[in-house]
């Protein structure tokens, strides 16, 4: 303690104040002020690979989050959850089979009649794994490679990761997808889910390494109830305003992460004077990545992160 002597009392106070900061603090990724005179609060600058990488490789697959936790900018990936029969998390953005990216086992096309008809929920994880939802790739991303893939389990998805990539402190960004008309026909009641999801994350260790997010406020409030100590983000896909959603949601989110064609610089700072973390999503070009650095938000989410290395050249 004696070099305390040295130091003057703002200095020392200003010093605490940095070691208190709370977060996540990956060593791997610069400040966006590294790339831009952006200042965002957050103690990092979070990338995050939508669905892995979706415009590169089918979403919400193995080979997607491998492949975006190559990208050295990426420290953080996002992904969505839905319930199968015996109670897995299942990785899918829908809580059925998207006839726009799967087929039948036996290969045949999902007439579009019978597009919300085949239910995760009335399926086994092993029956699910029979799909495949990589090989006629996505109509609305030409640059994604075409692949057999099936749709994984969560608890699959870390451990893949993990002896993939034991040297980077990948974070996980995972979405409950529900919606009260869905409870108990395309999922289990919230709570229900909510707790297989808290159960879950106990289980991989990464309490310290995740957010939960969603749009269903209810989802989010279970969660909170749960375990109040892991991080929650708010999605917003309305223009309600920003104060109207956190009165809906009923506490303060650790993120507010809204469409990002509704960030402008009140909204960063109504956020950063509120002490939360702004990352929009889906942000898929150069142009709007920069602007959105620029105007200071925390972090970005796109189906893209190949992009980011040329940021800032």
């Amino acid at each position: 303690m004696y070099f305390i002597r040295f130091f003057s009392l703002p200095l020392m106070l200003f010093v605490l104040a940095l070691g208190c900061k709370t977060g996540p603090q990956p060593t791997n990724t610069p400040s966006a002020a590294t790339v831009s005179e952006g200042k965002p609060i957050a103690p990092f600058f979070d990338w995050q690979g939508h669905r892995g990488c979706r415009g590169l490789l089918p979403e919400n697959t193995i080979p997607a989050f491998l492949r975006a936790a190559e990208i050295p900018e990426v420290t953080t990936l996002e992904l969505d959850l839905a319930i199968s029969k015996d109670n897995k998390l299942i990785v899918s953005h829908e809580p059925w089979f998207h006839p726009e990216i799967c087929r039948l086992p036996n290969g045949d096309t999902i007439p579009q009649a019978d597009a919300e008809r085949y239910l995760l929920y009335q399926m086994t994880q092993q029956e699910i794994k029979a799909w495949d939802c990589g090989s006629w790739g996505h109509p609305r991303f030409p640059q994604q490679q075409k692949m057999k893939a099936f749709k994984p389990a969560f608890r699959d998805v870390v451990f893949a990761v993990r002896r993939a990539h034991q040297e980077r402190p990948i974070r996980w960004n995972i979405e409950i997808k529900s919606e009260p008309q869905w409870d108990g026909l395309r999922h289990p009641p919230i709570a229900e889910f909510a707790r297989l999801v808290v159960d879950e994350i106990r289980f991989l260790h990464i309490d310290s390494m995740v957010t939960v997010q969603s749009f269903d406020v209810r989802a989010l409030q279970e969660v909170h109830q749960l375990a109040p100590h892991i991080k929650l983000a708010l999605l917003v896909e309305n223009q309600n305003g920003f104060q109207w959603n956190l009165d809906a949601l009923g506490f303060q989110p650790a993120i507010y992460s809204p469409y990002y064609e509704f960030v402008d610089k009140k909204l960063v700072e109504d956020c950063h004077k509120r002490g939360i973390y702004l990352i929009p999503w889906t942000v898929n070009d150069k142009a709007s990545m920069q602007k959105l650095i620029d105007l200071g938000v925390d972090g970005i989410i796109t189906d893209y992160p190949n992009l980011i290395a040329a940021l800032g050249k």
